[in-house]
């Protein structure tokens, strides 16, 4: 599986990872079972997880506040994914 996934352009040109540098590897991750090692790999996958799910149901079921839901998930996805790409920096 690893040799079908696409590289970082970002890392590949520049040298450094992208925002999104871990994310296939961490879905790969969950589809082995290695739910905790995915976390690791990239903190927000259950968060984008839970948003596109939410999302994908919202569209064959309306819920009543379902604009403020969304926008609750999608700040909580972007800061978790901006947050750990800082930490990522860091160290």
């Amino acid at each position: 599986m690893d040799d079908y996934m696409l590289p970082c352009i970002n890392k590949k040109l520049f040298g450094v990872e992208c925002m999104g540098c871990g994310l296939q590897r961490s879905i790969a991750l969950i589809f082995q079972g290695e739910f905790v090692d995915a976390f690791y790999m990239y903190p927000a996958i259950y968060n984008l997880i839970v948003l596109f799910l939410y999302i994908g149901i919202n569209i064959f079921f309306k819920f009543k506040n379902s604009n403020k839901v969304i926008s609750i998930l999608a700040i909580l996805s972007v800061s978790t994914i901006v947050i750990s790409y800082m930490i990522k920096l860091i160290n």
